[in-house]
């Protein structure tokens, strides 16, 4: 066995860091994510995120980031970009996989590689109108990894199962979120 560095990218000593400074100051921890979209054409929008508010200012990303989203032409749309539904999908695989890397790399388990798939199934007869008793959503999210790892099997299902607890986009998805809506 060789003492060799686990290096997953991710810098856990910043995390622990962050993690006092933000047990001290609390309200410091109060983070507000903003997303802005605007319609082009049909179902096609295009949404970006830059700014954000958090360590008790207003924060910005080093660049704004867009993305577009519209509906597949089998649904009578351009298919200029991913559907609503699936760039959910993308949020969740996005969060659980970071947090495979970040637990990983506090376990000193090397990452070799991560791959996530996850499918959302939904009846469409329920946001088209058909049958109101349908839901809108996903009646079910799965979730498949395929992970190689220095680790047992053992340990590589710890490593989803403590990512899976402290993801914020699982807990979105699992549990209910107040949303208001306004007009102005």
């Amino acid at each position: 066995m060789t003492d060799a560095t686990v290096d997953n990218g991710v810098n856990v000593g910043a995390l622990l860091d962050a993690r006092e400074a933000l047990t001290g100051a609390p309200e410091a921890g109060k983070f507000t994510w903003e997303a802005s979209c605007r319609w082009i054409n049909g179902t096609h929008s295009r949404s970006t995120c830059q700014a954000f508010y958090g360590l008790g200012e207003k924060q910005s990303h080093k660049q704004e980031f867009t993305f577009e989203s519209d509906h597949p032409e089998v649904l009578a749309a351009e298919d200029n970009g991913a559907t609503p539904v699936e760039l959910v999908l993308v949020g969740l695989a996005s969060c659980l996989t970071a947090g495979v890397a970040a637990v990983a790399q506090r376990r000193d388990i090397q990452l070799k590689s991560v791959k996530s798939t996850l499918k959302g199934s939904m009846d469409l007869a329920g946001i088209l109108g058909i049958d109101s008793d349908i839901r809108n959503g996903f009646d079910g999210i799965s979730v498949n990894f395929e992970i190689d790892a220095d680790a047992s099997p053992e340990d590589i299902r710890a490593l989803v199962a403590q990512s899976q607890k402290r993801s914020a986009v699982f807990d979105i998805v699992t549990n209910p979120t107040r949303v208001t809506v306004e007009v102005n």
